[in-house]
């Protein structure tokens, strides 16, 4: 990683935007993304004792994937579509792997999600990675293709190969990574991952 060029992406946000992400020029992007609202709705509707009943689960999680707008446009009714396919076997993987995902096992739980995702060729990063973000945002990680592409380039990060397809070994060791970087910037830039993420984006002219 080129420390260099974190510190100087932070230079160039604060001089852009002074107040950091409460300054007004940024407000109505953060507005416009529900971060907190959402937040606050998975860890009611995904909280541990919320797995009883399958198909409640995999309604919520389809829910959560309409109210994004992280997730792509195209997305959202072919994972409305895939709960509407699923049999309750399906539902019950599902189900079984977000909570691996939220409260058990997570590799368990993130490679299950992938292979349920997969029967329906939607094992996208975007709809892994989106739940673990929203329940958790300051230890969880949304993982955007083209941003982390240009991340790992610009920042000339070594040893991780994104692929398209989700692997867990990939998603620890990015994380890993981007917690570092976190460490070395203005603490208030790490308040939600998907945030720093964004500055970084911001700051490489994506």
């Amino acid at each position: 990683m080129k420390l260099d060029k974190l510190k100087t992406a932070e230079a160039e946000f604060f001089a852009m935007y002074p107040g950091g992400f409460r300054d007004e020029a940024l407000l109505p992007v953060v507005k416009r993304h529900h971060s907190e609202e959402i937040g606050r709705q998975v860890e009611t509707l995904f909280a541990e004792n919320a797995f009883g009943q399958p198909d409640e689960v995999c309604d919520n999680f389809a829910k959560i994937v309409s109210k994004s707008s992280m997730i792509s446009f195209f997305e959202k009714p072919r994972v409305r579509d895939m709960v509407k396919q699923m049999s309750p076997e399906q539902k019950d993987m599902l189900s079984i792997a977000l909570y691996e995902l939220l409260h058990g096992n997570e590799e368990e739980g993130f490679e299950g999600l992938v292979e349920v995702l997969s029967y329906y060729k939607l094992a996208k990063w975007s709809l892994v990675s989106m739940l673990p973000y929203y329940y958790n945002r300051r230890k969880a990680f949304f993982i955007k293709p083209t941003t982390t592409k240009n991340i790992l380039k610009h920042f000339e990060i070594g040893g991780l190969v994104y692929k398209p397809r989700p692997a867990y070994a990939f998603y620890k060791g990015y994380s890993k990574v981007l917690n570092e970087m976190k460490k070395r910037v203005d603490p208030s830039l790490g308040k939600d991952n998907a945030a720093f993420t964004g500055f970084l984006m911001m700051t490489m002219g994506e």
